[in-house]
């Protein structure tokens, strides 16, 4: 894994959250997927880390947002942590990856990454998190990789065109939307994959 993304690993994340402003509005939920490699380099989801999460103190909720994902922020079976103690069950889970993997950092892999990233940062810095093992601004986005791969840029669409399952009632949710999401990242990679060795067998052919 370390040689495939320039010592990156990949760690698929997904948030729900009360709203489109990180600065103000509560994150909910925050689920991460590691990937691994295996000798053929063929990449697969490993390990699945999720946390419910307490708005901060003063967090905005929005209604709308609410009534999207479905999300109740107070019911008492949500088991929800607070911001930090979330963050830092997810953390140790991806160092931990990035150490077996022999990686020097995570990249998030999202679907519109620049929301999860973002909400992932402002909770950082809310909780004054020194160490977060996710490199600061890049990432890579399954909605472009799927507008290249399969012609389709909304995540339930670009599962249908990989030829994964798809279940709308278990949709925004953070884990399953970040296990499908590790779905399509790794269909998209897996078949470039193929397309790189079909090319060199040819290469090797015509010479």
């Amino acid at each position: 894994m370390a040689s495939r993304f320039r010592g990156f690993l990949p760690v698929v994340v997904d948030v729900e959250t009360a709203g489109f402003n990180a600065q103000t509005d509560a994150l909910l939920e925050i689920a991460a997927v590691t990937l691994r490699i295996d000798e053929g380099g063929v990449i697969y989801p490993h390990e699945t880390h999720a946390c419910h999460v307490e708005p901060f103190a003063g967090a905005n909720l929005e209604p709308s947002a609410l009534a999207f994902n479905g999300i109740d922020p107070y019911h008492p079976f949500r088991f929800a942590k607070p911001e930090a103690e979330a963050l830092h069950v997810i953390f140790n889970a991806v160092r931990k990856a990035i150490k077996d993997s022999g990686c020097t950092r995570a990249i998030l892999v999202g679907h519109n990454p620049f929301f999860d990233l973002g909400f992932l940062n402002a909770t950082v810095a809310r909780a004054k998190i020194k160490r977060n093992p996710f490199h600061p601004f890049s990432t890579f986005d399954t909605a472009t990789l799927g507008g290249l791969a399969y012609g389709q840029t909304v995540l339930a669409r670009a599962a249908h065109a990989a030829g994964l399952e798809w279940d709308s009632r278990e949709a925004h949710s953070a884990i399953y939307d970040a296990q499908k999401t590790a779905e399509l990242f790794c269909a998209v990679v897996n078949r470039w994959g193929m397309l790189q060795r079909s090319e060199a067998l040819k290469m090797i052919d015509a010479g």
